[in-house]
């Protein structure tokens, strides 16, 4: 089974960083959604309501190929998508639309942000906090770029919390994100997502260095049952760094009226349409698969040789997983049907 380099865990590995995520940026989107079961999206989505609407300047940090970033554009935003990947960031501005507000991108180490001292309204990092380390001088760099009470929105892989489903979250990061990762041009990269996620914690820790570097947690959310959890923090404004920063240059494009969007909205709602009967279908796929599981299992449970606590572990695995994907799908098809919701 391929191992993960170790230099990509050692201090300020921005180089590795960067290689790594220039081989894996073709396939990067489509195994995400198989490696959340269709739901990193919708996580992405929650991630980026946390943003106030009134935030006039935000970054979105390790913006990785800009699958973030559609969700923090409004008019008068200037949005940043800040990453050390180059080829992740060109991937990124294929994908976004052209003139009007569409996001700023720029390639960067996060420890060195290119913005000044309390230039920024809020901040957001999907699956990219773990990459950072020190954590600490990260987030104390992040704290450097923001304005006093402004937001810092972080979405993040977790490791198993112990319990009777720990087993298999760490079954599915060290056996199964491996295999995945043979379908893309960097399996390495993909043992390494496993291990760093197991590295990273339950989160417990993130809390810690929020908290040390100024911070004040607000809110926290787990999604599929703690693999992956979503944090809301602000910056408290007796510690920010004094002096605030220039004025970042204005997003609008040369003759566009102030306030007015540039996207088309019949692509937007026809793409959000698409993604929507695709979740659904997943999401169905999925139910029929465990429903089919649970009934298999109903029928060979009395001649399999398991123990109590095995027997009840799949049980509550499937039948749990069959009852929550059902409802999902039931919400999906609601969702689908009605009207797009408004961003």
């Amino acid at each position: 089974m391929t191992s993960a380099p170790p230099d990509r865990f050692r201090p300020h590995a921005a180089r590795e960083m960067a290689g790594m995520f220039d081989h894996v940026s073709r396939r990067y989107d489509l195994l995400n959604r198989w490696m959340t079961l269709g739901q990193d999206r919708v996580w992405r989505d929650a991630l980026a309501r946390l943003v106030p609407p009134g935030a006039r300047r935000v970054m979105d940090l390790c913006a990785g190929n800009g699958v973030s970033l559609e969700g923090l554009v409004r008019p008068g935003r200037l949005v940043l998508g800040v990453d050390v990947s180059l080829g992740m960031l060109r991937d990124a501005d294929d994908a976004s639309p052209r003139g009007g507000w569409r996001p700023r991108l720029v390639c960067a180490d996060a420890f060195r942000l290119p913005v000044s001292d309390a230039a920024l309204d809020a901040v957001t990092i999907a699956f990219g906090i773990r990459n950072l380390r020190p954590r600490d001088e990260a987030l104390a760099e992040i704290a450097r770029a923001l304005a006093p009470a402004g937001t810092l929105a972080i979405l993040e892989a977790t490791a198993p919390r112990s319990g009777p489903l720990a087993p298999f979250h760490r079954f599915w990061l060290r056996r199964v994100l491996p295999v995945l990762g043979q379908l893309s041009d960097d399996p390495s990269a993909y043992a390494y997502l496993g291990a760093s996620i197991l590295e990273f914690g339950t989160g417990d820790e993130l809390e810690a260095g929020l908290r040390a570097a100024g911070f004040r947690v607000v809110g926290r959310r787990r999604f599929l049952l703690g693999a992956a959890a979503l944090w809301s923090a602000i910056r408290e404004p007796e510690r920010i760094v004094a002096g605030a920063g220039r004025a970042l240059h204005d997003a609008r494009p040369a003759g566009a009226e102030r306030g007015i969007s540039t996207h088309p909205a019949g692509t937007a709602e026809m793409e959000w349409r698409i993604w929507s009967v695709a979740q659904l279908a997943i999401a169905a796929l999925l139910t029929a698969a465990l429903a089919g599981g649970t009934w298999i299992f109903a029928k060979w449970s009395p001649v399999l040789s398991l123990e109590p606590w095995q027997r009840l572990s799949l049980w509550i695995l499937l039948g749990g997983g069959t009852v929550g994907f059902a409802a999902r799908t039931v919400l999906l098809l609601v969702r689908a049907t009605g009207p797009r919701p408004r961003p």
